[in-house]
This record gives C-alpha cells, sequence and structure tokens, in this order.
C-alpha cells in the first residue's frame, strides 16, 4: 500500500515528470525503417494481438540471427564450391552468375555476397510478413541442397 494513500480517497493521477521526447510512438505502428531497425530498438514482440500480423518490431530473435549467419555460410560456401569445380574445368550454369564471374574471382565473391545479403536484410525486415518467412525458409533449404549437390559432385 502507498504510504500517502488514504482509505476512501480517490487515487492520485499518475505523473511521469514531463520527461517524455514527442509524441507518443505507440499511436502507429512501427516503420518499415527507423533510427531503431539496427540500433536500439526495443520492439521484439507485439503489444497487442490484432498486430501480430503483417508490421514490423524493433528487434529480432536470435533464431533469426542464426537463420540469418546459416545463408550467409551457405552463399559463400556457394561461391567457393563454384570457383573450384569451374578451375577444374566445370561451367556455370547460372547465366547471372556467370555475368558476376567476368568481375573476377573477388568480385564474383563480393558481388554474390553483396546482392545476396541485401536480398535476405530485407527479407529479415520483414520477418513478420508470411511471404517473407517462406523466403527465407527457402532461401536456406536452396544453399543448403546447393552445397549438398556441390559436394557430391566432388
Amino acid at each position: 500500500m502507498c504510504p500517502d494513500f488514504q482509505a476512501g480517497e480517490p487515487a492520485a493521477e499518475i505523473s511521469y515528470g514531463g520527461d517524455r521526447r514527442g509524441p507518443d510512438r505507440r499511436a502507429r505502428p512501427t516503420p518499415r525503417l527507423s533510427r531503431f531497425t539496427f540500433w536500439g530498438g526495443q520492439r521484439r514482440d507485439f503489444r497487442r494481438s490484432e498486430e501480430g500480423v503483417d508490421a514490423f518490431v524493433d528487434r529480432y530473435p536470435n533464431w533469426m540471427l542464426g537463420l540469418l549467419a546459416w545463408i550467409a555460410l551457405m552463399n559463400l560456401a556457394d561461391s567457393f564450391f563454384t570457383l573450384v569445380h569451374l578451375q577444374a574445368g566445370g561451367i556455370e550454369l547460372n547465366p547471372f552468375a556467370a555475368m558476376l564471374l567476368e568481375t573476377g574471382r573477388l568480385g564474383f565473391v563480393l558481388w554474390k555476397a553483396v546482392l545476396i545479403g541485401g536480398a535476405v536484410l530485407v527479407l529479415c525486415m520483414h520477418k513478420n510478413f508470411a511471404l517473407a518467412r517462406v523466403g527465407l525458409g527457402l532461401a536456406a533449404a536452396a544453399y543448403t541442397a546447393l552445397v549438398i549437390y556441390h559436394l557430391t559432385l566432388f
């Protein structure tokens, strides 16, 4: 019981001391990109049950970091194995990857990492959208299958 509270008296209105910095952010949905997206975000989940679909949050769960790291690792492994097979006399069947190979080995790996990393980052930011979750799952499965295929070629 609060020491200033007397039985029968109305409860005093709670004051926050005026330290608010602008209008209440909760009045509108979290934007796709904000200053909190990559640094210092606080929202992991939704405050209200009706918010849970097709909405953005400031922070991402640990499993998302693991999935993104897995996709990045499989992408780099695919790049490495592609270069190994090409040196052994193989050919690149993907026309877009063949075009990237014209930039040289380092250019190929860097461009592939940037392009796939950017696409996966967009999917990560949209993690609460059904299509993005499907895309992340497909990317992880496809790259895993591709690396397994590369290994079977040895």
